[in-house]
């Protein structure tokens, strides 16, 4: 198992988009990485839009950037909720400062342009925040994966054996 000894956050909030979050877990549990899911309370369980449960390990509080190897946020509706959390916003910083792999897809450059890391990155995103990505002072790009550094976006459920090849590439 290849990321036996790498252990990734994954951060949640109700209405996140389930592919977006169970594909990638799935991805890295089968690389023998340990996938954390973190919410508001460690606990808590969480709904995606279409349905799918998934219950906290840890709560925000609990993030610390020196533990984890990488982050992970799926889309929908969660990164708006979550993009108001300073902890989380704070330690997507620490993660990018530290050079450590973060994935966004669709929705989730929300969280990233709250934590004002996007300045000068390319980066690509669901259509309907491109403008958001763009006044953040990112260089967006419609493409199915954008790897910048340590940051992997992608755009939709439809690109992600594409966003999980990338950033498994940058975790091995």
């Amino acid at each position: 198992m290849e990321l036996k000894n790498k252990k990734i956050a994954a951060v949640i909030n109700d209405i996140f988009e389930d592919l977006e979050l169970w594909y990638p877990v799935i991805r890295l549990r089968e690389a023998g990485a340990e996938v954390v899911l973190a919410g508001e309370k460690s606990g808590n369980q969480y709904t995606g839009k279409n349905g799918l449960p998934a219950r906290a390990d840890i709560g925000y509080d609990d993030l610390n950037a020196d533990e984890f190897d990488g982050i992970i946020i799926p889309g929908g509706y969660a990164p708006d909720k979550i993009r108001r959390y300073p902890k989380v916003l704070e330690f997507v910083k620490q993660m990018d400062d530290s050079g450590k792999p973060i994935g966004i897809i669709c929705h989730a450059g929300w969280v990233t342009i709250s934590a004002d890391i996007l300045k000068e990155r390319q980066v690509t995103s669901v259509g309907a925040i491109k403008d958001d990505m763009i006044n953040a002072g990112a260089n967006w790009v419609d493409e199915p994966v954008v790897t910048d550094k340590n940051l992997v976006s992608s755009r939709t459920p439809d690109d992600l054996p594409d966003y999980m090849k990338a950033y498994l590439n940058l975790l091995k």
